[in-house]
């Protein structure tokens, strides 16, 4: 991880602080990134930004800066989230910005950095209950599945190019069970010693690990950053 530039977004969160500490400590240099700067403080990073990832303005100007002081942007880990339940419209838009304009936006910019890594890396943190949908977490599903053929796409393309990058989809049930946080920040820090070949377009199930500690759980994971 020497050298490596990775962004992750959602930095505030309990699983972007592991994350971010699991790749410092591999020697990363470390970008994380949150909508508020008191739940940033003390995240082991090299440096930290505070910006609204859904504001495609800001963000491409954070970009330029990022790219003028780093020779490369090796990985994006997408950590933002959120948890509403139920149907509704205005619950729904809540989520929309917070789980998908996020991703779309900030993926969009630096697609073609991680691309030109050489070993680039594109992770988000998607649900288990999107492979058992309930009306009663429709709107969130619904975003989540959306997040991952977000991310399918990316990977598909970087696939056909012939591009040395992956687009990786982790699914987990719930952040706050007993060992998921560790879990994640483990798999995170780990996907630059895999072949990308190997990860690239890959759901890599973490629900499956914890699946004991989890069995009383109601909620999928609620506790992401933004």
């Amino acid at each position: 991880m020497a050298d490596r530039t990775v962004v992750v977004a959602g930095a505030g969160g309990v699983g972007g602080r592991a994350v971010c500490a699991a790749l410092t400590a591999a020697g990363a240099h470390v970008v994380a990134v949150g909508s508020r700067a008191e739940s940033l403080t003390h995240v082991e990073a090299a440096e930290t930004a505070v910006l609204d990832l859904a504001d495609p303005e800001a963000v491409a100007a954070w970009a330029r800066e990022l790219r003028s002081r780093q020779p490369s942007i090796d990985g994006v880990l997408h950590l933002v989230g959120g948890w509403r339940g139920g149907s509704g419209f205005d619950d729904f838009a809540w989520l929309e910005r917070r789980v998908l304009t996020t991703l779309r936006v900030l993926s969009r910019e630096l697609r073609d950095d991680l691309a030109a890594s050489g070993a680039g890396r594109l992770a988000i943190v998607s649900s288990a209950s999107v492979a058992a949908p309930k009306w009663g977490m429709a709107n969130y599903v619904t975003l989540k599945a959306a997040a991952e053929m977000w991310v399918q796409a990316i990977a598909g393309t970087w696939r056909a190019k012939h591009e040395p990058a992956a687009a990786v989809t982790f699914i987990v049930g719930a952040l706050d069970d007993a060992g998921v946080t560790e879990l994640l920040a483990t798999a995170c820090a780990g996907l630059w010693s895999l072949p990308t070949e190997e990860v690239n377009g890959a759901l890599i199930d973490l629900s499956r690990a914890t699946e004991s500690a989890s069995e009383s759980a109601t909620e999928p994971a609620t506790d992401q950053g933004e």
